[in-house]
């Protein structure tokens, strides 16, 4: 037989030469004995690691005492009878192996080297299993996978968007797709019905540690569906996907509206691995008979409890760091917030032991530890502020604590679908309102009547799909009517004549008879990272960018010829 490789070591034991050959499938010994052939222990001599090998050999058992259960092929090995060297290597920069301690900017240089490492073979290979079983659920499910253009007009809302200059014509611009969005419900006033795409996707976003200018997702729309209808097709994919991790998921997922994860949990993409839910506490703080809380409640402040176990050994010096570090300043650092400490409290036989004031309410704060659901020594934690703040900051220290506490169950998979969302968010600096997915999803039915007095308490028919905190598809039922779209658009701040402009083709093909539809979007990288148990979406893509979105292996971005800067009739302002 021939096997062909690279050596990924030699050892030479008193004339017997080994070799360890590999491959993307793993990793194979391969034995030069001088009495078996002189011409493939001389080459094997000269072998080096990297080197890429053809040999040529009969496949023998090992002997019992040099077996390798750890590997696949640890039973057996070739004994050469010839040896090639199709192509030297020099020394490289790290050692190819899955445990080593080499800064990251090192690895990324020399890309090609850090993905030969058994570890990136198995997420390259995990990735393609995720597209592979994704292509053959929307087949099995009557999608016709279609491409969008790469190439298309620019439509910025929300993230920058990548602009590419037009040689033909000067001073126009083609933008590269944050989301195939408009084309793929375009198809559906073309009547494709069902319709879906593993595509890239490009955002011009400022430095994030875990995002990448370019990202694959899987895009997903359909005519005349329910919720439930795009709910139960992606349920049976993640269930498939899952298992591709050996993990086993039962559907129906369970459901949260937006207004009760960000009660519970602090978070629109709560992690459901462990639990630690958030309590509103604010009547039972404001009646309980300490002075600061009152005023505040009535002030339209809310007090939220999370409950530390009491076998959590958390000592008081890292309750006033997190205090000082999380709530104090991280979070919620304006000048009000900044009076208002995490109050601790602590659970006793029968009420709170630590109140340190006459006066306070047993019975109200037997029932506060009631509402909590504390025990005897646990540690109860209360912040307060407005509603958004406090929210947020408790969401935030549920997870720190978790994660501190090991709580968190890093083997499950804990799926969730996030509903009911707001359409709208107010930007207090634009003095607008904004969507807060994209313009195109549809109000509830029940709320589109507040389009006209109250547009901040419209619901969207929009829906998050969570795992272990990760957000990892998100999609809505879109505006089907081309009156209801010019209105979304009015509410906007964006004039008719904007909108004609920017969106004139899409409010067009609205007119022309347009099925209800919806879809979703899902993120591959993020699905991926998560099935491998990677903590970056950057251990699962073959060539990414730095956090600070450069190619460290290629250069770029890099500078162009002024030739083909006159060509495309740019001229680029230096920054100085």
């Amino acid at each position: 037989m021939t096997l062909m490789g690279w050596a990924a070591a030699r050892r030479d034991l008193g004339g017997v030469i080994f070799i360890d050959l590999r491959d993307r499938e793993g990793v194979c010994q391969v034995v030069a004995r001088p009495e078996v052939s002189e011409e493939a222990h001389d080459a094997a001599d000269h072998v080096r690691g990297e080197y890429v090998l053809a040999v040529v050999g009969e496949v023998a058992a090992r002997s019992a005492d040099t077996v390798n259960p750890k590997i696949p092929t640890g039973g057996v090995e070739v004994n050469a009878r010839e040896i090639r060297v199709l192509s030297e290597a020099r020394t490289p920069p790290f050692p190819i192996e899955d445990d080593i301690n080499t800064a990251e900017e090192i690895r990324l240089k020399y890309r090609y080297l850090d993905l030969r490492r058994p570890r990136y073979h198995r997420n390259i290979k995990l990735r393609h299993q995720v597209t592979m079983e994704v292509r053959r659920h929307y087949d099995e499910h009557g999608f016709y996978e279609i491409e969008t253009p790469m190439l298309t007009k620019s439509t910025p809302e929300g993230a920058r968007d990548f602009l590419v200059p037009s040689r033909i014509h000067h001073g126009s611009f083609y933008a590269l797709p944050q989301s195939p969005q408009l084309f793929k419900q375009i198809l559906m006033v073309a009547g494709m019905d069902r319709y879906f795409q593993v595509v890239r996707c490009f955002r011009d976003e400022d430095n994030r540690a875990d995002r990448q200018p370019e990202f694959t997702q899987v895009d997903v729309e359909m005519s005349f569906p329910r919720e439930e209808t795009v709910f139960d097709i992606t349920e049976e994919l993640y269930v498939k996907l899952a298992r591709l991790a050996g993990v086993e998921v039962a559907p129906p997922f369970p459901r949260l509206t937006y207004k009760d994860a960000m009660e519970r949990y602090g978070s629109d993409k709560p992690d459901l691995r462990f639990g630690m839910p958030i309590t509103d506490v604010s009547q039972e703080m404001k009646t309980l008979g300490l002075d600061t809380f009152p005023g505040l409640v009535d002030a339209g402040a809310r007090c939220r409890a999370i409950v530390l176990p009491a076998s959590s050994g958390v000592s008081g010096t890292r309750l006033r760091k997190v205090n000082e570090e999380l709530w104090l300043g991280r979070i919620v650092p304006d000048s009000r917030a900044s009076k208002r400490n995490l109050f601790v409290l602590k659970a006793g036989d029968d009420a709170v032991t630590n109140l340190g004031k006459k006066g306070a309410s047993e019975t109200v704060a037997r029932r506060l530890l009631e509402r909590v659901g504390a025990a005897k020594d646990d540690t109860i934690l209360v912040g307060t502020d407005a509603e958004e703040p406090v929210s947020m900051a408790m969401g935030i220290l549920r997870l720190e604590m978790g994660k501190e506490l090991k709580l968190v169950d890093e083997k499950a998979f804990r799926f969730l679908w996030v509903t009911e969302f707001p359409l709208f968010g107010y930007d207090a600096k634009e003095k607008r309102y904004v969507s807060l997915h994209h313009p195109f999803t549809a109000p509830r039915d029940e709320d589109r009547h507040l389009l006209d007095t109250d547009p901040g308490k419209v619901r969207a028919k929009a829906y998050d799909i969570v795992l272990n905190g990760y957000e990892v598809g998100g999609g809505s039922l879109r505006i089907h009517e081309s009156e209801l779209q010019a209105k979304i658009f009015r509410i906007l701040s964006m004039s008719d004549e904007e909108a004609r402009d920017r969106f004139g083709f899409f409010l067009e093909a609205l007119q022309y008879g347009t099925p209800p539809h919806g879809g979703i979007a899902l993120g591959v990288d993020r699905i991926v990272m998560i099935l491998a148990g990677e903590p970056s979406i950057r251990d699962v893509i073959a060539f990414p960018k730095t956090a600070s979105f450069t190619d460290l292996m290629t250069g770029s971005p890099s500078p162009v010829r002024d030739d083909q800067l006159r060509d495309l009739g740019v001229v680029v302002i230096r920054s100085t």
